[in-house]
C-alpha cells in the first residue's frame, strides 16, 4: 500500500511539474528549433470558408460593398435568422486534394483555414455545439480531415484559424450601444458571467483541431474585443502548447499590438523594414477574404510575384488568400494567378 501511495504521488508531482512548463519564456534555441518550418517556408496559402461562402456578400438582393465574410455584419442579420444558412451549406465539390496540389504548384508551403470565423459555424463536427458541418446536407464529410490528408500528401503544413469572438455563441451577444456593424459586431457583447463559460468551450473545441486533425498552427483572430485581455490570451497560449508543445501560434492569441508571438500578423499591408520579431503578411487575391460574387479586383501573377519576394526580403512570411465559392470549389481566377506566380518562382 505505502508503495502504490508514492507512486500516486510521484505520478502527481509529474504532472504538477508539466503544467507549470512556462512556455511564455523559451529560451531562444528552443524557440528556433520549434518554429524553424514556419521560417522555411516563406509562402502560405490562406483559405476562408463557411456558411457565408454561398452567399457571396449578397443579402436579400443588396450586394454588401464590405468584406463578405462578415455579410451577418454588414447586413445585420439576427443571428438565428442567419443560423438558417446550415439547412444549405452543402460544399459537395470541396476538393481538398486539388487545393493542396494547386498550393504546392504555386510554391506554398502551408495551408491556413478558417475552421470557425466570427460567425461562429464550426467547418468540423464538434462535440461542444451543433451549429457546425454535422447539422448540414454536408454532413458525413469532413473538410478539416481531407485538407489534413491532402496536406500531408503533399508535403504542406496544415494549419487551422478560429475565431476569438463567436456571433453565434450564447455567451455573446449584438451590441446595441454600437452605431454601426463595427460597433454592433466587431465589438460583440460578452454577457456578464459567461466570459469563463466560453473560454472552455474554445478550449475544448481547440483540443479537438489539435487531437483530431493534428494541426501545426493555430492562427487566431478577433483578439480586439474588449473583453478579450492580455492575461486571457497568454492563459490560452500557455493550454495549447501543454496541448502541443512544438505547435506554433499566431500573435493573435493575445493583444496583437502588444503580444509577438510566435509571429506578428500585419493584414493587407507590410512593414517596410526588418522587425525585431517574425512577421507573416497576409493578403487577399481579389479585394474580400470570403468569397465575392462581385469582386473582380484581383492581383495579377507579377502584382503577387513581387509582394512575395519583397516581404520574404524583408524578413517575413507572405499568407495568400483564396476563397471558395459556397458549392466548395476555387474561382478559376485564384488558380490560374497561384498557377502563373508558381512557374515565375521556379524560374
Amino acid at each position: 500500500m505505502k508503495q502504490i501511495s508514492i507512486l500516486i504521488l510521484l505520478v502527481l508531482l509529474g504532472s504538477k511539474v508539466f503544467a507549470q512548463t512556462d512556455y511564455l519564456n523559451e529560451s531562444e534555441e528552443e524557440i528556433e528549433n520549434r518554429l524553424e518550418w514556419f521560417d522555411d517556408a516563406k509562402y502560405g496559402m490562406f483559405i476562408h470558408f463557411g456558411l457565408y461562402s454561398q452567399l457571396g456578400g449578397e443579402w436579400e438582393g443588396k450586394i454588401y460593398k464590405e468584406y463578405a465574410e462578415w455579410i451577418q455584419a454588414n447586413a445585420d442579420i439576427p443571428t438565428q435568422v442567419y443560423a438558417m444558412l446550415t439547412s444549405t451549406f452543402n460544399p459537395k465539390d470541396f476538393d481538398a486534394e486539388f487545393i493542396a496540389k494547386t498550393a504546392k504548384a504555386a510554391g506554398m508551403k502551408y495551408i491556413v483555414i478558417t475552421t470557425k470565423h466570427h460567425e461562429g459555424f464550426c467547418l468540423w463536427d464538434s462535440e461542444y455545439t451543433t451549429f457546425d458541418v454535422a447539422s448540414t446536407p454536408f454532413a458525413g464529410r469532413d473538410i478539416l480531415a481531407e485538407l489534413s490528408a491532402a496536406c500531408k500528401n503533399n508535403g504542406l503544413k496544415f494549419c487551422t484559424y478560429y475565431s476569438i469572438i463567436d456571433w453565434h455563441h450564447p455567451s455573446q451577444e449584438r451590441n446595441i450601444d454600437g452605431n454601426d456593424r463595427w460597433g454592433h459586431w466587431g465589438n460583440v457583447r460578452m454577457k456578464s458571467g459567461k466570459k469563463e463559460e466560453y473560454i472552455t468551450y474554445m478550449k475544448n473545441q481547440i483540443r479537438e483541431l489539435v487531437e483530431n486533425y493534428d494541426t501545426e498552427m493555430l492562427w487566431f483572430d478577433g483578439d480586439w474585443v474588449y473583453w478579450w485581455d492580455m492575461a486571457s490570451g497568454e492563459d490560452l497560449y500557455q493550454y495549447i502548447r501543454e496541448l502541443k508543445p512544438d505547435i506554433i501560434i499566431n500573435n493573435r492569441v493575445a493583444k496583437r499590438k502588444i503580444f509577438k508571438k510566435d509571429f506578428g500578423t500585419p493584414e493587407q499591408e507590410h512593414p517596410d523594414d526588418l522587425l525585431k520579431h517574425r512577421w507573416e503578411a497576409c493578403y487577399t487575391l481579389n479585394h474580400s477574404w470570403g468569397f465575392k460574387k462581385d469582386d473582380a479586383g484581383w492581383k495579377d501573377s507579377e502584382t503577387v510575384f513581387n509582394k512575395l519576394n519583397n516581404i520574404n526580403g524583408k524578413g517575413g512570411n507572405l499568407l495568400l488568400n483564396i476563397g471558395p465559392k459556397g458549392d466548395g470549389t476555387v474561382p478559376p481566377e485564384s488558380v490560374k494567378i497561384l498557377l502563373e506566380v508558381g512557374k515565375m518562382l521556379e524560374k
